[in-house]
């Protein structure tokens, strides 16, 4: 592990080099790929580097506790030494083992939100709302923040879908284990009889990418505007402002209505797919690990059931890794830390394994 370790910090140096060249420094997609490389090795060459000096105070004191030519109560003092460092040496390799996990190269980047209503009508489309609020209350939390790229909303105040983008450090670091389905059991407030009502949404989260990540040819993209629409009057209009685009080797289509500007519902819906197309590319990459990935914490899949949110019983139940917390109010107001950090700790420990295996 330790030669890993090793050839880690000869290329975390070797990109220290080339990120003073000015040839470097000119060429825009090879400086920003570089970047990244250099920012995702900095936590192990520095812990490495703590390591290293916590590996030479252990030598130093073993060298005094065993010269026999030194005061006793010295020595007795270079032992404590000795295991102190020794203890801190175990401490930071257990943080390698996970810095030298293969990084998801796609975790420092912003993403874009799709929550969509699926099973359950109108009380669907209210708790893709309230995932909508969740997510929001989360990424305030945060620091980072929210753009709403589209919306169709209901007239009761529900969305029968809404995407939106959430700008910040690390943001698909820790909200990519949130594709998927997500089920709410609860009492609707259209229900008389006090039955409780099974409903869902599907989640899709989709790292932001630019344009150095994906290649796209104009020519292959048809753009069609139409006049903007909403529940209740909201962003209606007189002129054609909202965007459609289709991909057309793909068939894939995004369009944006939230802006008054047609060039700024361009922007959004061009971002949206952008991101569309790498998740497609991504997917097909990841084919190949598939297995691993379910092994981990889920496929991420749309249609793969996630997370219970039971409003009676006050629970959330995270299904991939049989977490049950009585904290549901916390959790639906942006109290999400307990159950990302434990998919985060999910995810490496089934790759620690994998990795000593």
């Amino acid at each position: 592990m330790l030669e890993k370790i090793a050839a880690a910090q000869a290329r975390y140096d070797e990109i220290s080099i080339k990120l003073s060249d000015p040839k470097v420094v000119s060429d825009n997609k090879l400086y920003t790929g570089l970047m990244r490389e250099y920012k995702s090795l900095t936590p192990l060459a520095e812990t490495y580097k703590q390591y290293l000096s916590a590996e030479n105070g252990y030598n130093d004191a073993k060298t005094a506790a065993e010269d026999t030519s030194l005061d006793p109560e010295f020595r007795e003092m270079a032992q404590e030494e000795m295991l102190s460092a020794k203890n801190e040496m175990a401490r930071l390799l257990d943080e390698l083992k996970i810095l030298l996990l293969p990084r998801d190269p796609d975790d420092d980047k912003s993403v874009i939100v799709e929550i969509r209503a699926c099973a359950g009508g109108e009380e669907a489309a209210l708790f893709a709302n309230s995932m909508f609020r969740m997510y929001s209350m989360y990424a305030a939390r945060q620091g980072w923040k929210i753009d709403i790229m589209g919306s169709n909303p209901t007239e009761l105040g529900g969305y029968r879908e809404i995407s939106f983008g959430v700008e910040g450090e690390g943001v698909y670091a820790k909200l990519k284990y949130e594709s998927g389905v997500h089920r709410v059991q609860r009492v609707p407030e259209t229900e008389s009889q006090g039955r409780i009502q099974t409903s869902t949404v599907s989640v899709a989260v989709l790292p932001e990418v630019e344009e150095v990540d994906v290649s796209i040819d104009p020519a292959d993209l048809t753009v069609q505007t139409f006049r903007s629409s909403g529940a209740g009057g909201q962003h209606i209009n007189k002129t054609e402002s909202a965007v459609r685009i289709i991909h057309n080797p793909t068939g894939t289509v995004v369009e944006c209505q939230e802006e008054r500007s047609q060039m700024k519902n361009k922007d959004k819906a061009m971002k949206m797919l952008y991101s569309k197309l790498y998740e497609a590319e991504r997917s097909a990459r990841d084919s190949a690990i598939a297995e691993e990935r379910r092994i981990q914490v889920g496929s991420g899949d749309r249609s793969e059931r996630i997370r219970t949110y039971n409003f009676p019983q006050s629970r959330v139940t995270d299904h991939r890794i049989g977490l049950t917390l009585y904290k549901l109010d916390d959790m639906m107001n942006g109290g999400c830390d307990e159950v990302f950090e434990a998919l985060m700790v999910a995810d490496r420990s089934a790759k620690l394994l994998k990795q000593e295996n």
